[in-house]
């Protein structure tokens, strides 16, 4: 069996071949795209997805640290008025140490000079 083929016949059933071929190819190349198109659709909701969250976790995380810097803040005017410093307390029991030993003095000057009398 011999297939005879003139030339504009094989060129004719080698432009087909390519045109095949050339079909097949851009099919494969649509679909690449298609598919590289939802992977990256994929990706950016992903994204977009993923920077809300980080958004939201930032935006928290601002309201506490301005909520605790609020709080700081009022402890810091709080604290004059609410503590005494250790210095101060130690100032104020020494002054108060100081008025019962002279009122102790006083007392037993008063006491030894009552005892006098009654001797006499």
């Amino acid at each position: 069996m011999n297939v005879t083929l003139e030339l504009w016949q094989a060129i004719l059933l080698l432009l087909a071949f390519f045109g095949c071929i050339g079909g097949f190819g851009k099919v494969l190349l649509d679909q690449f795209e298609k598919r590289l198109g939802e992977r990256f659709d994929a990706v950016e909701t992903s994204r977009a997805e993923g920077r809300k969250l980080w958004d939201d976790r930032f935006g928290r995380l601002e309201s506490r640290q301005s909520s605790f810097e609020r709080d700081l803040l009022e402890l810091r005017a709080d604290l004059p008025v609410e503590y005494v410093r250790r210095e101060d307390h130690i100032r104020f029991e020494t002054v108060i140490n100081a008025k019962l030993d002279a009122l102790y003095s006083e007392m037993r000057l008063m006491s030894e000079r009552t005892l006098r009398k009654e001797q006499h």
